[in-house]
């Protein structure tokens, strides 16, 4: 997108929200159950971004998806934070990548926890990749037509005699 003097940007209290403050391997370790809890508001964000091509017309979807992920973080703090840790610090220390594998029986008690707390199962290992429906309220935006140009060269009439070609059929390429 090329900025001109028209473009409009927002400011700086419109764009400045609470950040998720935490590091990679915590990330990873509640991204199950972060990705099932956020669903519909990540999805609600990406359809936006989609349907509009505009990031600056679907900042306050953005915020949503924040405020979403903070509040999470926030009741596995609340709830389960020793497992969390502990699976977090297994998935860091285990691997130079950050495997799950090694870390399947303290997954299974932070899953456990989850469970038992806040009501959230794990989802399944691909259930991201499945199709899923979704349901918005937001208004559908018109669809564009094709462009047109004023200064467009017109095309041949159908009804000229055409020469024969040259090097045999025409239509030699389309079996």
């Amino acid at each position: 997108m090329t900025i001109t003097d028209e473009t409009i940007l927002p400011t700086d209290e419109e764009l400045t929200v609470q950040e998720v403050n935490i590091s990679g391997p915590l990330l990873k370790a509640g991204a199950f159950h972060l990705g099932k809890t956020c669903e519909y508001e990540n999805n609600e964000f990406m359809l936006c971004r989609k349907e509009l091509k505009d990031p600056r017309q679907c900042l306050n979807e953005g915020k949503a998806v924040t405020n979403c992920s903070l509040n999470f973080f926030r009741q596995i703090k609340r709830t389960c934070a020793d497992e969390f840790t502990q699976y977090a610090y297994c998935l860091d220390k285990s691997s130079p990548d950050q495997k799950l594998i090694p870390c399947r029986k303290t997954q299974a008690v932070f899953d456990k926890c989850v469970k038992d707390n806040l009501g959230l199962d794990r989802p399944p290992f691909d259930y991201f990749g499945r199709v899923h429906v979704h349901q918005t309220a937001r208004p559908k935006p018109p669809v564009e037509g094709p462009a047109v140009y004023p200064d467009a060269t017109p095309g041949l009439p159908e009804d000229v005699e055409k020469p024969p070609a040259k090097y045999g059929s025409r239509y030699l390429f389309m079996w």
